[in-house]
């Protein structure tokens, strides 16, 4: 049983995410540079909000528990901004390098463009999240000992795996939104992606009561990904030839008078 629920909650937390990276990201070797050098970036920003988490605990009252409870909720809030921080970084890197391959290539083109990269680094963000924080769960959920003999909550496992899989579409949405207003210079878009990052993440301090933050979480992610798709270039024509498996027209005209039948001998 213990087994089933580990790769149960595995594929239901990373499946989608799998199922991207082969079908959008895996096939690219760009894109897997992308993708690997974003995590870096991500693991770097928790290991500075870590590293300042540490440091509050180690000064402050130790048997205070409410105070230790908010210096948690305090390193949650920093490694949010320490993350988003990065982003920033990270899209500068890009721009940088985005420049350079327009440079070296034969035709004055980047290979890949600033939405693909946006795509790309904000899954980066979200799978080494959705890792990092599922991981130990995945782990004792191979057991020994079945959730809730003691009374806890039986939904503990596949909560957190819905949960991981939310944090890595989040991540996805964010940084496509997070890119396109630093290229079209938003500043409120950019003030919006933190302020939901930072509700996605206090949701989470609701849990055991999974009801009250599980699905407010799946409602911003819905929303994020109406919005990532509009900061994109989505718009209502896109759905319809998407659905209809119809391409898009050439505006290409071929003018055929200009064609001479060629004389008989």
């Amino acid at each position: 049983m213990a087994l089933a629920v580990f790769f149960g909650c595995t594929f239901v937390a990373f499946g989608p995410a799998l199922s991207l990276f082969i079908l959008t990201i895996a096939v690219d070797p760009l894109k897997v540079i992308i993708l690997v050098a974003g995590s870096f970036f991500w693991l770097v920003s928790v290991l500075l909000s870590s590293l300042i988490w540490f440091i509050s605990v180690q000064i402050s009252n130790k048997n205070d528990a409410n105070l230790q409870y908010g210096l948690l909720i305090f390193g949650a809030a920093v490694s949010v901004l320490l993350q988003e921080t990065f982003r920033y970084a990270y899209y500068r890197l890009l721009k940088k390098a985005d420049e350079g391959l327009a440079t070296i290539s034969e035709d004055g083109r980047s290979p890949i463009s600033i939405q693909q990269m946006a795509y790309v680094s904000g899954f980066s963000f979200g799978i080494i999240s959705g890792v990092f924080s599922v991981i130990n769960i995945l782990a004792d959920a191979i057991g020994p000992g079945i959730v809730g003999v003691h009374g806890d909550s039986q939904y503990y496992f596949l909560t957190s795996a819905f949960l991981t899989m939310a944090i890595v579409f989040l991540h996805t949405f964010w940084g496509i939104v997070f890119f396109a207003a630093c290229e079209k210079r938003k500043p409120l878009h950019i003030i919006g992606v933190v302020l939901s990052h930072l509700v996605a993440s206090g949701l989470t301090f609701l849990n055991p009561m999974y009801e009250a933050s599980l699905i407010p979480i799946y409602i911003i992610t819905l929303g994020m990904a109406l919005w990532a798709f509009v900061a994109a270039g989505g718009n209502y024509q896109n759905i319809r030839k998407c659905l209809a498996c119809r391409r898009q027209e050439s505006n290409q005209v071929m003018v055929y008078s200009a064609l001479q039948v060629p004389a008989e001998d």
